[in-house]
């Protein structure tokens, strides 16, 4: 459905929340200014409404989330059923039933249907945690603590991913407390040339010390970057040659959301451990990082009773319920087609936005971007940042990322309909003149 505003926005519930959320809690997390942000109610399908009953279209799926929409019925009713018998349970010492037939799914949908071996997954709640996960994967398999990385990727802010590298402003703040971990080359664009790219790959992990080769299919929060065919394939011949793993962060990219059901398998390339989260469950905190069994096996150790990496919530049965209902409409085998289909006519639409500051728009399937640019054709962080801000106003929830914060980024629900996707290019187009 359309937006549907009653208020100002924000209204005065959401102020008198945002007053209150500023006195409790660090002023380092949440942006609360005049005009930002709203406090969400409810969610159904591509709509948000907030405290005070207006009703916003999410071009966002909540961080990339949401993609089976908001409230999904059959995900809601795993939920349900597994809270009335059983929340919290001892995910290392004495696991749900769901625990193991996630895991077993997980293998299905990896491993298995990729080469007809077995997989391993280690579960945990958030997307660093299974990047962290897969970095001592790599030590312990390969002995190398090196982890070579992309300039302006992200996998999250815990203290081994960010001492990868990544967006320098997560990372300087904290930069004497952290080990640097990995060193970082540049991420290639949609045409640039990969020559350049595999000198630099090779002349790093040729020091001798990368046991890893990190990287996110298409890059997310650094702007929805599309890199040229070929560099997964490339990247993967790169790593077979020096005993290096391949480990590809598809925690946003994963579970359809570029058109494939994960985007490596737009290349036809099989890592050596993938990393999942967001979409996996449709709204728990639950991630998990996946390698093939024999990878898992010979890396880590057998448990004697006490697991040397391991979590308090780990296989949530809640997450685990959640999971298990969202990977059985996830794969189904039209989805990822759908999803195609809508995103190039999503893609068209925004196309049609005819203004100067409309650059290039990037990415592929229901994960797009919009570049904006200023009057020099530069990137302009500050406009996409007041369209981010203005099209609240309108009712439409984006985000904006990219190095300079310049790409309005376009990660919806997938039953986004015609009529959303043209009054969300109406209102940019708007806003831009």
């Amino acid at each position: 459905m359309l937006p549907d505003l009653h208020t100002s926005i924000p209204g005065l519930k959401s102020l008198a929340f945002a007053e209150e959320l500023q006195r409790h809690e660090s002023r380092n997390v949440t942006f609360l200014g005049p005009d930002f942000p709203i406090f969400w109610d409810h969610a159904e399908g591509v709509n948000v409404w907030d405290v005070d009953g207006n009703r916003f279209l999410d071009l966002t799926s909540a961080f990339g989330v949401a993609g089976l929409g908001h409230g999904n019925t059959a995900i809601h009713e795993a939920l349900i059923a597994q809270a009335s018998k059983l929340w919290h349970g001892m995910g290392d010492v004495h696991p749900t039933a769901l625990k193991s037939r996630l895991c077993a799914k997980l293998s299905q949908l990896t491993w298995e249907r990729w080469t007809g071996d077995d997989a391993k997954c280690v579960l945990s709640s958030s997307g660093f945690e299974a990047v962290e996960t897969a970095m001592k994967t790599a030590l312990l398999a390969t002995g190398r603590p090196g982890v070579l990385t992309f300039e302006n990727a992200y996998h999250g802010v815990g203290y081994g991913t960010l001492g990868t590298g990544g967006f320098p402003k997560f990372r300087e703040p904290f930069a004497a407390q952290l080990a640097s971990l990995g060193s970082h080359v540049p991420f290639p664009g949609p045409d640039d040339p990969l020559g350049p790219i595999w000198a630099n790959v090779e002349a790093t992990i040729a020091k001798g010390d990368i046991g890893a080769v990190l990287v996110e299919p298409i890059q997310g929060r650094g702007g929805k970057v599309v890199p040229p065919l070929g560099f997964l394939q490339g990247l993967r011949e790169r790593c077979d040659a020096t005993d290096t793993l391949l480990i590809l962060d598809e925690i946003y990219t994963g579970f359809a959301r570029t058109g494939q059901f994960f985007a490596t398998e737009h290349e036809g390339v099989v890592p050596d451990l993938i990393c999942l989260g967001k979409a996996l469950t449709s709204g728990f905190p639950m991630s998990a990082c996946v390698g093939s069994a024999s990878l898992m096996d010979n890396a880590w150790p057998e448990s004697t009773g006490e697991a040397i990496h391991t979590s308090t919530f780990l296989g949530n049965p809640l997450g685990c319920a959640m999971a298990l209902a969202a990977l059985e409409q996830l794969a189904r085998p039209e989805l990822c087609n759908e999803v195609r289909q809508t995103g190039d006519r999503f893609q068209h639409l925004l196309e049609q936005i005819d203004h100067p500051q409309r650059g290039p728009i990037r990415g592929k399937g229901l994960m797009l971007g919009i570049e904006i640019l200023d009057a020099h054709q530069q990137p302009d962080g500050s406009s996409a940042g007041r369209l981010v801000m203005e099209a609240l106003k309108r009712g439409l929830i984006l985000l904006s990322d990219g190095p300079y914060g310049h790409v309005l980024a376009i990660t919806p629900p997938f039953n986004i309909g015609e009529a959303e996707m043209v009054h969300t290019c109406e209102v940019i187009a708007d806003l831009l003149d």
